[in-house]
């Protein structure tokens, strides 16, 4: 009996074709042979839609090789395609609608703006959202700033820390500025006065996007650097949201984001919030507090959007001990517990989106058939031929799907 296969979709970073997580994707695909899956890297350019094949990535975990081979479309996709201002990514919009019948573990996220209207509207989520709006004009930052001493600009779709602006109300009267550009690199930190706040904002490179503007927190630890907590949650081999972990990740020297891409450092969330918050019993009630509202949030976002199989949020916690969300990220890297030397969370981190990969095939597989017996049941009567036509391309789709 074949095994079902799973098809991982991804984007090239560029032209010569390369890949982001290889690594990761050599570990998955070795998982998976493990427990009674297959399967390969793809990207929409591997498509070849006339023949309805791919021209697929293939790994061999005993040879440690990596080779390319026509196959046909994969019973489930998992895709970490990851925003990009590219025409690859084009592709992948034409991709997911022209294949939107294919099962799919997990369906886009909203950009940030709509994400945290959505959860807004949950009364428990609420004291846990910072303040947000969509940027338009300096007015949106000035009327923040009137509330709370330091406001973010953000991309609406951004992620890794490119384009974010930080800035701090200072004791003079006016403003400090800092931020990381859209190649992640820090700016100099600016002073401006209060009349030159719109200038600096209109000289900000947003790229032609979509900003908001969010009310800043208190992260910084004595040392200056900043610092939050990456939250991983994942559906499990039996279907069900689980916190898979949490580390925390502290900023480089004159940083605004603790990014690990951003030259970040990676800690275990208890060491962190010993150094943070202190109290053994607080630090007990935090967790549990920070890992019921993150599968709250996983819950609610997939009823909202569609099904999803893994979310990663960008926690912080005030000195008070308050968990607050900055970020939502569809499409998490796992390299965070790996560097905070929590192997057990990595490996898991790699291995259940795999485990739920299968899990998901064999509940679509038996409601087929239960779907197809229930059709069957009630139509004794129709055309035998036309029964065994309509059988046929349900096992032609079943093999696509």
């Amino acid at each position: 009996m074949a095994k079902p296969v799973l098809g991982i979709l991804t984007l090239y970073l560029n032209e010569s074709k390369k890949l982001e997580e290889r690594p990761i994707y050599e570990k998955m695909i070795a998982a998976g042979s493990k427990i009674g899956i297959s399967a390969f890297v793809f990207t929409p350019q591997d498509v070849e839609d006339e023949e309805g094949k791919i021209h697929a990535l293939v790994y061999n975990p005993d040879t440690k090789k990596w080779s390319r081979r026509w196959v046909r479309f994969p019973n489930v996709i998992y895709d970490r395609c990851r925003i990009q201002k590219s025409a690859r990514f084009q592709q992948l919009l034409a991709f997911r609608k022209k294949y939107a019948h294919l099962h799919f573990l997990n369906r886009p996220l909203r950009n940030k703006w709509t994400v945290y209207r959505t959860l807004g509207k949950v009364a428990a989520f609420r004291p846990h959202l910072p303040l947000t709006g969509p940027y338009q004009t300096s007015d949106d930052v000035v009327q923040m700033l009137r509330k709370y001493p330091t406001v973010y600009l953000k991309p609406i779709n951004g992620t890794g820390g490119r384009g974010i602006l930080r800035i701090d109300r200072t004791k003079s009267g006016g403003f400090l500025l800092q931020g990381r550009n859209h190649a992640r690199t820090i700016v100099q930190p600016r002073k401006v006065s209060r009349g030159g706040l719109t200038s600096a904002l209109s000289d900000w490179d947003t790229r032609g996007e979509r900003y908001i503007v969010q009310q800043g927190l208190n992260i910084k630890l004595p040392n200056g650097r900043v610092h939050d907590y990456r939250m991983l949650v994942q559906k499990n081999g039996a279907g069900n949201w689980e916190v898979t972990g949490c580390a925390g990740r502290i900023g480089p020297a004159r940083s605004i984001t603790s990014n690990l891409h951003g030259g970040g450092e990676a800690a275990s969330m208890n060491a962190l919030l010993r150094h943070w918050i202190g109290d053994e019993s607080d630090i007990a009630a935090i967790r549990k507090t920070a890992e019921n509202f993150g599968i709250g949030v996983a819950r609610h976002l997939e009823s909202s959007y569609g099904a999803l199989c893994e979310l990663a949020l960008d926690l912080a916690i005030d000195r008070s001990g308050r968990v607050w969300l900055i970020e939502v990220n569809p499409k998490p890297s796992r390299e965070v517990f790996k560097k905070a030397g929590e192997r057990d969370t990595y490996r898991n981190a790699i291995v259940r989106p795999i485990e739920y990969a299968l899990w998901a095939y064999k509940q679509r597989k038996d409601q087929r058939s239960h779907n197809s017996s229930q059709s069957s049941a009630t139509r004794s009567d129709a055309n035998p031929e036309q029964l065994l036509i309509e059988n046929i391309i349900a096992e032609f789709g079943h093999s696509h799907g």
